[in-house]
């Protein structure tokens, strides 16, 4: 292999001296000899050779330069010419002609020419190896690597390469030369800048560029495997890929702003570890203002609440998503007190909407205390939360028997990618002052003020008002201030990081009576902040926020108020703020930490001026070079257009203050603040030159009067005077803000238009999309390394705020990892993964937008207003940074300097509705904006040849003046046609149901008609509109490029008043100039489809071509001429000429009628003798007329058929229209309805193709079925749960086997084979797993219970069956979900092992166990029934065998293609098409239902067909289907029961009951309506008779019982049982999993599978059923294998062939030709609606429905599915002792500890059955003596592990609610007090089904035993029966933790009713049974029962000796006393001797 370059010359050199060139390729470089002495032509003519191993990749570069050759100094560059020699690769051989570019990218005039050849080696041109080989990223040798996958697949040559091997190609295209820079666009680093390059893509003309014709010429040449080419937006242009150029997206209404419906729903599930003591929760949730509480639990830590609240609003969509969803815990709430708040948790609704399936299901809300942040976590809630919006459906999980899911840790409600953990952190907002403000109040009040103050004020009290989190904050008022001054600082205290998204920050006007927002900005954390690893914490500022709301004049009823609030986008500037934001996280353990979390408001220090950056002069220039379709309500007065920037050009505000013009020197200087509201704006009248020679603003063109352009639009008279504004203004200097953002948008401007073209590439089933995908990839990744060399600059300029660099920096890591990533999916991308990787960039898109949206605003964003006398009409608003100039090309806004359509819209909600969509002007405008210093080149974008006119000056002025209008001398004359060849699925715009549409193109000043064609949505006018002489402006190159937009509106014609708007769409011409030749590649054009669009609902399509043609010297002779009319009929009306409209073939359709259903009347009148008309492409064919509707509403000739000239190309196939007609009498017609079908592709009819070896693929239709002689369905069905594709073997010969184990419900999928129709061969289905299956019982987990290997087969019913099927669907669905997140894991492996080089199987896989466990299940998720296999087997070791069916999570419509097998339905639609925000839905439109089907295939078809076997020639392609005739049936419905219902009752719950309507029966279930009930399980079978075709119809709903009033709808949901009974798929009665006589698995059909087999083989002309021996059927030629061996009710074995048979049925997809699925026995799950609330689910319902025709023997009854009674148990709990159990008393006298102990216990509840033991007093060491028995019956549901309970909810419910809860039993220990009340000191609950075994003793017991229960083994008293031990009591204590209070030792004996009957017993320690009284100490009494033993306790015990000593101590004082006392006497006595 070779390349060979032949450089031959160099023209157009400068000077003269001696050349020398140097060729470049794979980096060695060739040098050409030296010419010496060459002037402007250098003759090279030298070739140069390459050897090459491995082909040239189609991205590798050859690189030439030309120098000035000098022997002594370096050679001197001239230029470079780099060329990607993609052409070569694919043609071999080229001859370009291309101009040099410089060192600084731009090109110069030398051009060089080169011949380049390719030849590989053996001797073809351009064939490709087999393997590709790629170039590996960042390897400059370019060694390459071989592509592994590639060269193991192997590929057959011809295959991949998209073009049958049968083509072959004439000679190889070659290039022609073409012009300047064919490949200008492909150089590489070429960075426009010379003016002539200055359009985005310059259009190459390549002779073969058509993308069909390319790949039929890589096709031609066999094996190419096209895996690495790439086109960039160069070759797409020239090739009719649509896109930008000429689809313009243009938006006409906003879409934000309009009120949509939501729906949020929460359960609230369950509560736990609440802290506190003994707390009676109840659950507040609050969205916004509403909130709802849940009922009150008593008495517990762990509430079980299940209940569910339904919020619905009606508000736009930011207003939604900003409100904040509150949980809360209050506790002891009632009547009188509003109780005492535990924790909060918040999160705002936009974050439960962004999560996937916009739901939080099943997760744990941690709940934080908002007055002490200090406390950590106060408990959680278990809770669902979904947001649906309309038209969102929600996925719910299977609400069945849950798993409770313990692991709080791994289920927080929070959004991925929040840490667990979240802190406490402060957001400061700071405000410092704002400026610009508008006048609050009217002038006339100030004048008032004035007179009595004396002094003019300014009108206005401003404050700030932040609003976070649900918490606001407000700043201080500054009274009277259009400048105030705040320095304050809003302090938030919130969790970190916030589940808020937004900070609302609004400037609001302070009043007397109520405050106005003048102003509203959200500050969006997502964009302040960065979560990475090198992240963030969200910081802003200090930055100038613009605020924009309604216009600034004041009015006293603003109509536009909502703006300044901040809803719908602002038409006018209203302030900007200075504020910033910053964030601290809190260390909450330091001590002076506030623990509050209320707002508080502090001051801060002033800012300097230079904080926010350098104030630069800036100037904006704009020129209107058109303005047309001006809304014709405007059209009689002068218009005139004001465009303002900021408050600049303003013509409101400050025109009355003298002191502006000193202001404004000042403000150039910068000296004073920047009051830009003062400055004086004065209009062009008032021109006049400044003091210092400055020019003044001219911001409003002249009036000026419209003249008419037809009878809706007018236009301005411009002309040749284009007017011009020009307005100065004077910002900070942060441009690069906006410049690093323009850059990225370019980038993701680029991408998004190559993402479209590679959709269009593949929605038009085009060639090679990934080359496409490739080149945007290319294209990306170049981009971001761009933006990583321009976004480094100017990083010290003043005011860059911290938040500026953390962006920078974490931009420049994205764009770059993005850059590299775009690299290596590029290498990944291939024609079969186009679609994915399609995805992954689109992720890239979305990554890049949100990259490019700055949060700091800058300048603020220009407005332009279109003024009709002097009032505001409509207005455009163009966001500064589009039009900001830079002298780096790519940081240019992208219409800066560039003439752009805008189209002004009416302000506020005024644009909503169809106000919004009319047209108010179409302008063409010119916009410039930049520095002041900068603006020589404001008029270079410009259309050239025009004379600038400046306003004439009275002074002398030196700077250069900007034109007040430009005179244009140069135009072009052009001829525009427009080929307007149809439209489909147009707005019905009548009451009858069509529309008479008309289209108006509009372009320049010109408007033309197309002819209305009545009663039509798909108008096919086929008509060329001519536009003589339009007049354009500007260079002819540029309008080649960028033709003016051409606007085409579609109105519906009415007779009586003027036509309706239908929708618009926008297109732009191929233009060609007079020089350029008519003819291929772009000429003529090809029609596209133009998306019509209505607001921003679509409302059809348009398939046109537009081109320009300009009119040269020679005049119109010149142009390409037109075709007279060729149609004498239409008169003078063009039809599309012949090159553009489409190649015709004949085509034959065949219809197939059927009948009609649900006919409404017309006009009041029945329809009696309908007819249905078909019509496409002007033919058509009527059904036979149906004599009377009501008695037989099917028709008597099933099929016929018209034949129909239509277009090759199937995407350009016209609708086919079905119409209904009711015949009355006098041979007049009504029209009933009519539906369009917009798409024939799915009725095309496939001939059979005899090559392939497959029997599988015989003829069918395209959407996979055919109806021929062999009928029979291919559609199949693809779910989670379809089984793995079959893998092939081929044998030669012999059967297919399929053979089952004895057990056929536990099979393992081996192999299943593909064979061709002739062979036979053999299956072999192993099963060796019953083996398995013992194996596995006998290991045991640890912690699991043991329990017994079978269950009897008696105590099994249909839901045992039910529960097991949605076991093993829940499994599936994880499994499904595990091998998802799997499948992406490794994906994002592979990327970043490919970004480090390391091959994807060399990574550690993370959790390998794990891995392989969910890669099992993911095998097996395939399988309908994952069988346990493998690992499942050992999970389920324990679970018996029970037979499943299938339970689907949608409705079985969904599953099966709506049963449209063969028979479709079409809903007729009659009446006006409702717009979106009527939200008249098309449902209420449908006025009928057609059914029937069609076929088309080419004429002539093949003999063959025709031939075959009792083929009918009256019935054409639909053999084989049944007769239509009445058919009675008997239909069986069971509803199973209903989840999720949306509540009817101002509870908050429903009372619901089920009704079923068939035809006109109906059977209401009233009587037995559930109570209080939002997931009823109804448990019912009802059957009823009907007649096919009038009675088809099933509806079941649900309606809400209600004692009083009629009874309401929650919802229903719609069967169509016809085609259900009809269809080929046997949904009548679903086939069982296995086959028996008896118990609960019984056979339902009354035919058995033997029969049902015969009938099928019978009805698809099958050979068989052959029974042979050894358990064999053979079935055409397939032989399955299977038991044969039945038991009856006695349990004898009798010999049956009915397994075999199932068998077969379950496998019947695979018999050739005719197999198709089989339903299965299953359960369909199908959302309710109400058509009051269209298009959101109010519910779902489970239930299924059997069919039996009447001619059939009949069924047997019904099976049993009423719902399990719950068992009645009654558990006996003795309470024996307690131990250790805390001392709360301290004794009166003594202060000894001691505690009177007594234990409370409750199963259902504690208001319902708390038993109390007695108490044991004063226990001094925490032991308590009870022998107490309690006894607690109760009804238990095993299936659920549920406890039933039944009460009235209140005094006042009419009846008992039936409620369900965990089986738990609570045990209390407490501490009685007499007068206070009792203190609680410890709980434990014991889940009866999971919970820890007791100690043996007291010692044993500990704490652990509760915490740790995960890790200990666990029991169930429902199988132990009978259980004794210790368990631990707990409590809280201060700091949270939790604390062992006691021990009991408790005795749990469980009986069931029967057994507690026979042995009854006793409560407490009352007979029967009675328990011996406790042994317990002396000191255990109650004193003042015995007050002398309680003395005698206190004192003898303790105070003996005290007591004695006291006594004796008072013996002694007496005597002492006494002593004293006679002594006196006695002496005296004594003495005196008495």
């Amino acid at each position: 292999m070779a390349l060979l370059v032949h450089l031959k010359t160099v023209r157009d050199l400068r000077g003269k001296g001696d050349r020398i060139a140097k060729v470049t390729f794979r980096g060695l470089s060739f040098y050409t000899c030296v010419l010496e002495n060459c002037e402007d032509e250098a003759r090279f003519d030298e070739m140069f050779r390459w050897p090459i191993a491995s082909r040239v990749d189609e991205n590798e570069i050859l690189e030439l330069q030309v120098f000035n050759y000098s022997k002594i100094f370096t050679n001197r560059v001239i230029g470079t010419f780099r060329m990607v020699l993609q052409k070569v690769a694919e043609e071999g051989q080229l001859e370009v002609t291309d101009t040099l570019i410089d060192d600084n990218n731009t090109a110069i005039r030398t051009s060089v020419t080169v011949d380049i050849k390719y030849t590989t080696m053996d001797g073809t041109v351009g064939v490709w190896s087999d393997g590709e080989f790629l170039d590996v990223p960042g390897d400059p040798e370019g060694t390459f690597q071989f592509e592994t996958d590639s060269l193991l697949s192997g590929h057959s040559h011809g295959s991949g390469s998209g073009v049958s091997p049968g083509r072959s190609i004439h000679g190889i295209p070659t290039f022609r030369k073409a012009g300047k820079g064919v490949f200008s666009a492909m150089k590489l680093h070429k960075t426009k800048s010379s003016r002539d390059d200055h359009k985005k893509d310059e259009p190459a003309t390549l002779d073969m560029e058509d993308l069909d014709r390319k790949a039929l010429r890589l096709g031609g040449f066999g094996g190419l495997d096209p895996d690495c080419i790439s086109l960039a937006s160069v070759t797409a242009v020239t090739t009719n890929v649509s896109n930008k150029r000429s689809k313009p997206d243009i938006k006409m209404e906003p879409s934000s702003g309009r009120p949509v419906d939501y729906q949020i729903s929460i359960t609230v599930v369950e509560a736990r570890q609440l802290v506190g003591l003994n707390m009676d929760p109840v659950v507040c949730v609050e969205i916004g203002e509403d909130k709802k509480y849940t009922s009150m639990k008593e008495s517990t830590n762990c509430p079980y609440y299940n209940e569910y609240f339904v919020f619905d609003f009606h508000v736009p969509p930011d207003v939604m998503f900003d409100k904040i969803l509150k949980l809360s815990v209050i506790h002891s709430k009632n009547l009188l007190r509003s109780g005492t708040l535990v924790g909060t948790f918040k999160l705002d609704v936009g974050t439960v909407y962004s999560q996937p399936e916009h739901q939080f299901y099943h997760k744990w809300a941690m709940l934080s205390d908002p007055d002490d942040i200090t406390a950590g976590c106060k408990g959680y809630i278990k809770c669902d939360i979904a947001v649906v919006g309309k038209g969102d459906n929600i996925k719910t999980p299977h609400k069945a028997n849950e798993t409770d899911e313990d692991d709080i840790e791994g289920n927080l409600l929070l959004p991925e990618g929040v840490p667990l953990e979240r802190q406490w952190a402060r957001f400061y907002v700071k405000i410092y002052r704002a400026e610009g403000l508008p006048k609050m109040n009217t002038s006339i009040m100030a004048n008032v003020k004035k007179a009595f103050i004396g002094e003019n004020r300014d009108l206005v009290d401003p404050y700030v008002q932040v609003v976070f989190a649900g918490q606001r904050g407000k700043t201080s008022v500054q009274k009277s201030s259009y400048e105030p001054i705040w320095n304050e600082q809003v302090v938030f205290t919130e969790m970190f990081p916030p589940l808020c998204k937004r900070i609302k920050v609004q400037i609001r006007d302070s009043d007397k009576v109520n405050d106005v927002a003048i102003g509203t900005h959200f500050i969006d954390l997502r964009k302040i902040a960065n979560d990475g690893d090198k992240g963030f914490l969200p910081t802003m500022g200090p930055a100038w926020v613009n605020m924009y709301g309604s216009t600034r004049h004041y009015t006293l009823i603003d109509e536009h108020q909502d703006l300044n609030e901040g809803l719908g986008e602002g038409v006018s500037f209203r302030a900007r703020l200075l504020i910033s934001v910053a964030v601290e996280i809190l260390d909450t353990t330091s001590t002076e930490i506030v623990s509050s979390t209320e707002v508080q408001v502090e001051t801060v220090s002033n800012i300097s001026e230079s904080a926010t950056g350098k104030i630069e002069e800036f100037f904006l220039f704009g020129s209107f070079l058109e303005a047309t379709m001006i809304d014709r309500k405007i059209g009689d007065k002068p218009i005139s257009f004001e465009v303002t920037i900021g408050n600049y050009g303003n013509q409101i505000d400050g025109v009355s203050k003298p002191t502006a013009a000193k202001k404004k020197k000042k403000e150039g200087g910068g000296e004073s603040d920047e009051e830009e509201s003062e400055l004086i704006q004065q209009n062009s009248s008032e021109d006049e030159a400044d003091d210092d020679g400055d020019l003044v603003s001219v911001s409003s063109t002249p009036p000026m009067k419209p003249v008419i352009t037809d009878r809706n639009y007018f236009h301005l008279p411009y002309f040749e005077k284009k007017p011009c504004i020009y307005i100065k203004s004077w910002w900070q200097d942060q441009r690069r803000r906006l410049y690093n953002s323009n850059i990225m948008d370019k980038i993701a401007d680029k991408m998004e238009e190559g993402l479209n073209d590679v959709q269009e590439v593949i929605k038009t089933e085009k060639a090679y999309p990934e080359r496409r995908l490739r080149g945007v990839l290319e294209e990306l990744s170049t981009g971001c390394n761009r933006f990583v060399t321009l976004a480094n600059k100017d990083q010290n300029q003043a005011g860059r705020t911290k938040l500026d660099k953390e962006r920078l920096k974490s931009c420049m890591r994205e764009m770059e990892s993005m850059g590299q990533q775009a690299k290596l999916i590029r290498s990944q991308v291939k024609r079969n993964t186009v679609r994915d990787k399609l995805k992954m960039v689109q992720n890239f898109l979305h990554r890049l937008r949100f990259l490019a949206d700055e949060p700091q605003h800058s300048i603020p964003d220009v407005f332009v207003w279109m003024m009709s006398n002097n009032k505001r009409v409509a207005y455009a608003r163009i966001p500064s940074k589009d039009i900001l100039y830079s002298i780096v090309d790519e940081e240019t806004g992208k219409d800066c300097g560039k003439v752009k359509a805008v189209f002004l819209r009416l302000p506020g909600k005024k644009g909503f509705g169809p106000a919004g969509w009319t047209v108010q002007a179409k302008m063409e405008i010119y916009l410039w904006l930049g520095l002041n210093k900068q603006r020589k080149d404001f008029l270079s974008g410009l259309p050239n040849g025009f004379e600038e006119n400046k306003a004439p000056r009275t002074s002398p002025c030196l700077q250069s003046v900007p034109p007040v209008s430009l005179v244009y001398n140069m135009k072009q004359v052009f001829q525009l046609r427009a080929h307007m060849y149809q439209a489909r699925s147009l707005f019905a715009a009548d009451s009858s149901g069509l529309s008479d549409p008309f289209a108006r193109v509009f372009f320049s000043t010109h408007s033309q008609v197309t002819e209305v064609l009545s009663e039509t949505l798909c108008p096919t006018w086929d008509q060329l509109l001519v536009f003589e002489d339009v007049e354009l402006f500007g260079e002819a190159g540029e309008l080649r490029d960028d033709p003016p937009i051409i606007v085409v509106e579609v109105y519906d014609q009415d007779t009586v008043g003027k036509a309706e708007f239908i929708g618009r769409t926008f297109a732009k011409p191929i233009t060609k100039m007079c020089d350029e030749h008519y003819g291929p590649p772009r000429f003529p054009p090809q029609l596209e489809y133009y998306q019509i669009y209505r607001g921003n609902s679509t409302a059809g399509d348009l398939l046109a071509a537009f081109e320009l043609l300009q009119i040269g010297q020679g005049g119109r002779a010149e142009l390409p001429p037109i075709d007279g009319p060729t149609d004498s009929e239409r008169g003078p009306i063009l039809p599309v000429p012949m090159g553009i409209r489409p190649i015709l073939s004949r085509y034959r359709i065949e219809v197939l009628f059927w009948g009609l259903r649900d006919l409404r009347r017309v006009n009041l009148a029945l329809v009696d003798r309908p007819r249905v008309d078909i019509e496409c492409a002007g033919r058509g064919v009527q059904s036979a007329l149906i004599q009377n509707y009501k008695k037989n509403p099917n028709f008597s000739t099933l099929v016929k058929w018209f034949e129909v000239d239509l277009p090759e190309n199937e995407l350009l196939h016209p609708p086919l229209n079905v119409r209904v007609v009711d015949c009355r009498a006098f041979g007049r017609y009504t029209l009933v309805g009519s539906h369009a079908v917009t798409s024939l592709r799915r009725f095309i009819y496939s001939p059979p193709d005899k090559t392939h070896n497959n029997w599988a693929s015989a003829a069918r239709l395209m959407n996979g079925y055919m109806v021929l002689t062999n009928g029979g369905s291919h559609s199949r069905p693809c779910s989670p749960y379809s089984r793995t594709p079959p893998r092939t073997f081929s044998r030669p010969t012999g059967d297919v086997t399929v053979n089952m184990d004895a057990d056929p419900s536990v099979r393992k999928m081996d192999t299943v084979v593909k064979l061709d129709a002739t062979s036979d061969a053999v299956v072999k289905v192993d099963v060796n797993e019953e083996k398995e299956e013992k194996k596995k019982k006998k290991k045991k987990k640890k912690g699991e219970v043991e329990e017994d290997d079978e269950t009897d087969e008696s105590m099994l019913d249909w839901w045992s069956k039910y529960f097991a099927s949605i076991e093993t669907l829940m499994e599936i669905l994880r499994a499904h979900e595990a091998a998802l997140a799997e499948a992406e894991e490794r994906e994002d492996q592979e990327i970043a092992a490919e970004g480090a080089d390391i091959k994807p199987d060399d990574l550690p896989v993370k959790g390998s166990k794990g891995k392989e466990k969910s890669r099992d299940k993911s095998r097996n998720k395939e399988k309908k029934k994952s069988h346990h296999a493998g690992e499942e087997t050992e999970k389920h070791s324990s679970k018996p065998k029970v037979d499943e069916l299938l339970v689907y999570n949608k409705e079985l419509e969904a599953e099966y293609d709506n049963f449209e097998d063969w028979l479709h339905t079409f809903n007729l639609y009659r009446g006006k098409a409702g717009d979106d925000d009527e939200a008249a839905l098309d449902d209420d439109r449908i006025v009928g239902r057609f059914k029937g089907s069609m076929c088309m295939y080419k004429l002539p078809l093949s003999e063959e067909i025709t031939r075959e076997v009792g083929f009918d020639p009256n019935m054409g392609m639909f053999q084989s289907i049944p007769h239509n005739d009445p058919i009675n049936v008997l239909v069986r419905v069971f509803v199973v029961r209903a989840t999720d219902l949306h509540p009817a009752d101002v509870n908050g719950k429903a009372d619901p009951y089920v009704v079923i309507k068939l035809g006109k029966s109906e059977l209401k279930d009233k009587e037995n309506y559930i109570s209080k009930q939002l997931n009823p399980v109804f448990g019912k079978a009802f059957d009823m008779e009907a007649t096919f075709p009038m009675e088809s119809m099933l509806t079941v709903s649900v309606y809400d019982w209600d004692l009083v009033g009629t009874d309401d709808l929650i919802g229903e949901t719609k069967i169509d049982l016809e085609n259900r009974f009809y269809s080929k798929h046997r949904a009548t009665c679903g086939i069982a999993n296995s086959y028996s006589v008896h118990g609960y698995n019984v056979w339902r059909d009354p035919m058995k599978p033997s029969q049902i087999l015969a009938k099928l083989c019978k009805e698809g002309k099958l050979d068989g059923p052959h029974y042979g021996p050894g358990g064999r059927v053979k079935v055409a030629n397939r032989v399955f294998m299977g038991a044969t061996e039945i038991e009856d009710e006695n349990g004898l074995k009798k010999q049956t062939d009915e397994h075999l048979a199932l068998t077969v049925l379950k496998h019947w997809e695979e018999i050739p030709r005719v197999g198709c699925k089989l339903i299965p026995e299953h359960v369909e799950t199908r959302p309710l609606l109400n058509p009051d609330h269209p298009g959101i689910e109010q519910g779902r319902i489970e239930m299924w429905v059997d069919m039996f025709p009447m001619d059939m023997p009949a069924p047997g009854p019904a099976i049993d599915i009423s719902p399990r009674k719950p068992k009645k148990y009654e558990l006996r709990v003795i309470i024996w002792n307690t131990d250790e159990v805390i001392l709360e008393d301290d004794d009166y006298f003594t202060g000894e500890k001691s505690s009177d102990i007594f234990v409370r216990g409750w199963l259902k509840g504690q208001q319902e059955d708390k038993q109390d033991t007695d108490v044991h007093y004063h226990s001094l060491t925490g032991e308590g003596n009870f022998n107490w028995r309690f006894v607690y019956p109760f009804d238990y549901l095993m299936a659920e592990e549920k406890i039933v309970i039944s009460k009235k909810e209140s005094m006042f419910s009419w009846d008992e609610t039936e409620y369900k809860i965990p089986a738990r039993l609570t045990l209390q220990v407490w501490d009685a007090d007499h007068f206070s009340a009792d203190d609680f000191l410890g709980a434990i609950e014991l889940d009866l089904n999971r919970f820890p075994r007791g100690a043996k003793t007291a010692k044993q017991c500990s704490i652990n035993m509760v915490q740790n229960q995960a890790e200990l083994p666990c029991i169930s008293i429902f199988k132990q029966k009978r259980v004794k031990g210790w368990w631990p009591f707990v409590a809280r204590d201060e700091n949270d933790e939790m604390e062992l209070t006691g021990k009991v030792e408790a005795e749990l004996h469980l009986m069931s009713a029967e057994e507690a009957e026979k042995s009854p017993v006793g409560l407490g320690r009352n007979e029967p049974d009675p328990l011996e009284k406790p042994n317990r100490p002396d000191t255990t009494f109650l004193w003042f029962l015995s007050p002398l033993k309680a003395i005698r306790y206190l004192v003898c015990n303790r105070y003996k000796w005290l007591i004695i000593k006291m006594i004796v101590a008072l013996l002694l004082l007496m005597m002492l006393g006494l002593f004293l006392y006679s002594m006196p006497g006695y002496l005296v006595k004594k003495l005196l001797g008495a």
